[in-house]
């Protein structure tokens, strides 16, 4: 069993734990991921590690209640239990040799982009970070963006908090004025991540990609995460979660990749529904 040790809410949807976990703590890295489970008879899923600490050994996840598994996990408080926390999982994001790198988080992929930025950070690049929001309400990690980045630019699409418009208008300006990066690393909805790919790509600029589809067992064996890449024209398939999470933004076919994650979205709002429902009447 594991024991939450603290928790904290972010914004009314995304919430913060740090969990006893000092095994997978002391040997995870920035990208890689676990899958846990919220009780004996939960679906697993996978949740990104937003960050480690070694002394406590505890492992930090930060999740957006969107299905019935995350609204279970958001009812948990310090001190409780979950029984599966397995990892790491997944491939680190690769750092060597880059010495200017521009982080592009929109979301709940702040989280993700969160202990990649500290890693080059703690490495001795120099890190310009976007992170992007759709509101000020959603807005998360600011001050810890701030923290280990250069520059930081924050963007909401309705112009609430920060700059008016999304994470591609200063990526553009930057990138127009002349501005070189060995590598821009885009994590966040797939849409987002297209759009950051396509505005680099004339410009040359390798452009890494976290990509999160559908996951079940974590090892590669259900095919569940599949990811098409197209490579000299032909189609590669990958498994996100022991090919990736991180792959090359211009080999990912996203429209497929936006397909397949629409697949269960009513599936998902009806279980958080039925879920937030039978919560409540044995509330009662």
């Amino acid at each position: 069993m594991f024991r939450i040790l603290h928790r904290r809410e972010l914004n009314d949807t995304v919430t913060e734990l740090s969990i006893h976990a000092p095994l997978v703590a002391r040997k995870a890295k920035p990208g890689q991921f676990i899958i846990l489970r919220v009780n004996e008879e939960g679906e697993r899923i996978p949740l990104t590690v937003a960050g480690v600490d070694r002394d406590e050994g505890s492992v930090k996840i930060i999740f957006q209640v969107v299905g019935a598994t995350t609204e279970l996990l958001n009812r948990k408080r310090e001190g409780d239990l979950i029984p599966d926390f397995v990892g790491p999982l997944g491939i680190p994001t690769h750092t060597e040799g880059i010495n200017k790198v521009l982080i592009v988080g929109g979301g709940v992929g702040c989280a993700i982009a969160l202990p990649v930025a500290e890693e080059f950070k703690r490495l001795g690049a120099e890190v310009t970070s976007v992170i992007g929001f759709r509101s000020k309400e959603l807005l998360i990690l600011e001050d810890e963006f701030r923290a280990c980045s250069d520059r930081l630019a924050v963007m909401t699409d309705d112009g609430s908090y920060g700059r008016h418009g999304n994470v591609t208008v200063p990526l553009k300006e930057m990138l127009e004025a002349g501005e070189r990066f060995d590598r821009i690393i885009a994590i966040g909805p797939l849409v987002m991540m297209k759009f950051v790919v396509l505005a680099a790509k004339p410009y040359g600029v390798p452009v890494t990609v976290s990509m999160n589809p559908i996951m079940i067992d974590g090892t590669g064996m259900c095919g569940g995460c599949r990811v098409t890449l197209v490579k000299d024209g032909k189609r590669v398939t990958k498994f996100a979660c022991v090919d990736g999470p991180d792959f090359d933004g211009y080999e990912i076919d996203f429209d497929e990749a936006i397909s397949r994650g629409r697949m269960y979205r009513d599936f998902e709002r009806r279980a958080h529904e039925e879920t937030c429902n039978l919560l409540k009447k044995a509330e009662v």
